[in-house]
């Protein structure tokens, strides 16, 4: 074994007559004395600093103040956990409903406690503007049921969409743009191919307003009776023009006067589109007062419900009373795709709207 120091043979007079054995039991020994040596100072130089630390004021004033600051954020933590068991929703899958047929489902949602926390460490209090949410998709979807015609939305999601079906009435859509213009809404307008192909200008102007086109068939036929040849021409012949105009695919179908039959929605179904009924129905091609058209309305409006509308003078006259009084139940109002997405509107228990993707305290109410 080599010995690490050599020159103690020099200087240790007993080193030089052990046998080298023994000379390393000897240096290894003594290491071991200096090792222990070294703990015993560093011990006591701790010893001494605490003592010297209990007795200062300013250390102990920062003991306190750690200590505070240790209780503030363990309040804080307390509090987001306590908001998170509260905002927790689980997510709903998309069904098939007895009465309403096709379903959407709706994201679950969940506080983000780890983002939260750091969100409001910086200011160590706990503000509810500052929750971070994370969704929750459901296990099935609209697109995964089998073929079945959609009625509502999702019933929790507290929204509606204007269903605005144009085969006639140019002379009102003018007006009923404007207004979903002052309130920067958008509806869902369902052209009848053959007047998108007679009033390309017109159909332009809905596009142009960032409004969302749906099929209405090409000539207005009944498709309860019409063979299956005749369904699927009517549905191409319409996409080919919508898509022309939109330079974007067709997602939604509604049949002439809401008549229709299996095979029609089946049909729909494999070109990519899902079959649009109605929740509430104005009626307004009965030509009713706008106050009357008002009060249907929102008598049975609620969370999902799909619209019914055209393009009337009673309709251009009662849709901006009618945006006040579903807004002030409340309900926000979108697209189809918007409503049947399966995105969740999260709502603080005062009515207000959060959205999960933003920070609530970026916008003045909270909404979109």
């Amino acid at each position: 074994m080599k010995v690490r120091e050599p020159w103690l043979f020099l200087f240790v007079p007993r080193a030089r007559s052990m046998p080298l054995p023994h000379f390393i039991l000897f240096l290894k020994k003594g290491e071991n004395n200096v090792n222990k040596a070294k703990r015993l100072i560093a011990l006591g130089l701790i010893a001494i600093l605490a003592l010297l630390l209990a007795g200062n004021p300013l250390s102990a004033r920062y003991l306190r103040e750690r200590a505070a600051f240790s209780t503030q954020e363990n309040e804080l933590q307390e509090k987001i956990e306590q908001a998170a068991k509260r905002f927790y929703r689980p997510p709903e899958n998309a069904r098939i409903d007895r009465v309403w047929k096709a379903v959407p489902g709706y994201n679950g949602v969940e506080v983000d406690q780890k983002a939260s926390y750091l969100k409001m460490k910086q200011d160590g209090r706990y503000d509810e503007r500052k929750l971070v949410f994370k969704q929750i998709p459901p296990a099935v979807h609209l697109g995964d049921l089998d073929p079945a015609p959609v009625y509502t939305g999702n019933p929790d999601k507290p929204m509606v969409a204007f269903l605005i079906n144009v085969a006639w009435g140019n002379e009102y859509l003018p007006d009923i743009l404007k207004t979903l213009k002052k309130h920067h809404l958008h509806a869902t307008f369902f052209l009848e191919g053959r007047w998108a192909k007679e009033n390309p200008e017109l159909a332009r102007m809905i596009v142009s307003g960032g409004h969302e086109t749906g099929n209405h068939s090409y000539t207005h036929p009944d498709f309860s009776t019409l063979p299956e040849s005749k369904i699927k021409s009517q549905l191409v012949k319409t996409n080919r023009v919508l898509e022309a105009i939109t330079e974007e695919k067709v997602k939604w179908f509604a049949p002439p006067s809401g008549s229709y039959r299996d095979e029609a929605v089946s049909i729909a179904k494999s070109m990519g589109m899902e079959t649009i009924m109605w929740t509430v129905d104005t009626v307004d091609w009965q030509n009713p007062s706008p106050g009357a058209i008002v009060e249907r309305v929102i008598a049975k409006a609620q969370g999902g419900s799909l619209i019914l509308m055209h393009p009337t003078a009673s309709t251009a006259k009662a849709l901006e009373p009618l945006i006040v009084r579903l807004e002030k139940k409340n309900l926000q109002i979108g697209t189809v795709s918007k409503l049947l997405d399966e995105e969740r509107i999260i709502k603080n228990e005062d009515g207000t709207f959060l959205d999960s993707e933003k920070d609530p305290a970026d916008t003045k109410d909270g909404t979109e």
